[in-house]
Parts: C-alpha cells; sequence; structure tokens
C-alpha cells in the first residue's frame, strides 16, 4: 500500500497517469454498475452501483464507522482489472476507524497494491484533494472518508464532485462517519452497520458481515434492507446464514431508470 501525503498529490496524479500510458492497468469503464456478487442485491438496485456516480455511506459510531470503510474499500477493490483505488480521509477519521492494514486487505482476498492512500489534516484540504482526485485519469474508484459534521461539502461542492466523477466514469464512495445525513447529489444513500458473523469449524472466525439499509435512490424507491457476508474465495458478497431472518424487511424496488435520464441535480 502506498501512502501519500496531501502535498503529494500532484505526484500522486503524474504517477496514475504515467500507468495509464505505460498500459499498466486496463482503461476505466465510462459506465454501468459495479456489482456487489450477491446476485439479490445487486438485481434490486439494477445492477449494482451505478458508475459515474456518487454513492454515501453512513454509519452512527466507531465500531459502524469500522464496518462501513470496510464495506467501502471491498466494494471498490471488485473493481475489474489493477487500476489504482483512491482513498482520501481525514487525519482525525484515521485516529478514530484505525489505520488502514495492508496483510489484512490481503486476508480478505483485495490487492493491497492497489490502494493509494491520502491523508489531509483538515476538510478543506480533503475536500480541494477530492476534487483533483476524481478527476485523476485511470483511477478505477476515489473513497472520501470524513468524520463528523462536514458543512464544505454543501450542494454545489457536492454537483462539483458527482460532475468529476461522470466525466472521469470513476465511481465516487462518500463514506461519512458519524454525521447525519443531509441533502446531496447522490445517487444512493446508505446506513451502514456491523453485523454478528458466522463461526466457521474449529470456532474459527466467520466472515466479515454488514448490514445495510438504503435509505435513499434517485432510481427507484427506499428504504430497503440486506444483510450480506463477505467471501473471501469468491471476492464477492453473499447471502448472509440469517439473511432470510431479514426477509419482511426486503422491498421490492422498481428497475434503475435509463442512465440518460440521470442527471447531477441536487436532492
Amino acid at each position: 500500500m502506498m501512502r501519500e501525503s496531501s502535498s503529494q498529490l500532484a505526484g500522486l496524479r503524474k504517477r496514475i497517469a504515467r500507468l495509464t500510458a505505460n498500459g499498466g492497468f486496463e482503461s476505466r469503464r465510462t459506465g454501468g454498475w459495479l456489482a456487489s456478487g450477491h446476485a439479490s442485491f445487486d438485481a434490486a438496485i439494477g445492477g449494482g452501483l451505478m458508475i459515474g456516480r456518487t454513492h454515501e455511506f453512513f454509519a452512527a459510531d466507531a465500531l459502524d464507522a469500522t464496518s462501513a470503510a470496510a464495506f467501502a474499500a471491498l466494494i471498490a477493490l471488485r473493481t475489474p482489472g489493477k487500476a489504482p483505488l483512491i482513498w482520501l480521509r481525514t487525519s482525525d477519521a484515521g485516529k478514530r476507524t484505525g489505520h488502514i492494514y495492508a496483510p489484512g486487505i490481503a486476508e480478505l482476498g483485495g490487492d493491497p497494491d492497489r490502494l493509494l492512500l491520502v491523508e489531509t489534516t483538515d476538510p478543506k484540504m480533503l475536500l480541494a484533494c477530492a476534487n483533483d482526485a476524481i478527476r485523476c485519469a485511470g483511477s478505477a474508484a476515489v473513497i472520501v472518508e470524513s468524520w463528523g459534521k462536514f458543512p464544505l461539502l454543501d450542494l454545489t461542492a457536492g454537483r462539483r464532485l458527482a460532475l468529476g466523477a461522470r466525466d472521469a466514469g470513476t465511481i465516487l464512495l462518500m463514506l461519512r462517519l458519524n454525521a447525519a445525513p443531509a441533502p446531496s447529489v447522490a445517487e444512493t444513500r446508505w446506513s451502514v452497520a456491523a453485523a454478528a458473523s458466522h463461526a466457521l469449524e474449529a470456532n474459527a472466525p466467520g466472515a466479515p458481515a454488514f448490514d445495510l439499509e438504503l435509505l435513499r435512490w434517485r432510481g427507484g424507491a427506499a428504504p430497503a434492507r440486506w444483510r450480506l457476508d463477505w467471501n473471501h474465495d469468491e471476492k464477492a458478497f453473499g447471502p448472509n446464514a440469517d439473511e432470510a431472518a431479514l426477509s419482511g424487511a426486503l422491498l421490492p424496488l422498481p428497475a434503475r431508470r435509463a442512465m440518460a435520464s440521470h442527471g447531477a441535480a441536487a436532492a
């Protein structure tokens, strides 16, 4: 895993451009959806998380914040090829939710070498870096992690980020930890919480499990809830052993509107 300070973001952009020019990874996708691997979950939201759009993940406390960060990392690592994933976070968020552990990502089946980590000193610098990173040619995904209120991320700032994601064909995952949802331009908005995992044979630790609630979807109805497990061998999300218990909470969602009908208008 490569660590970059905010002052070195320009060098990071040059590195990504150089990798693209040298054929270090496949060109970015310009449309479509990023699937989780869980067939019914992906089908319910029209194929997965829409690429070229913004998706928000909220967590109420430190424990759930760790789960939200893990979910964002795992879904981002499902992007095909070896294109880099840019993760931006404030140093405060890092202290509260813990450092990103490369061997742990590898143990879960991900490639930590794809992650380019940028830590900033404050939300102002985070937003500035996010505006640059989302326009980096060749990045597969950008994760922006913040803790608490983020008043600088108003509708105007959010629209600028959304336009950058659309133009670059990059998926933008906003980790809003210990924060309350507010009007935004996000395509989807989620609440993420830790779920109990089921021990394996010999009482070995079970797979990471997540409770997801779809709070808002510009393409269809909400709310809806799922419980997903991460499958290390398949490198995909799958049904949780307790998923049947949530069947009464699952709400049918209409098919996603055509991509062309979506704009970057505010909520």
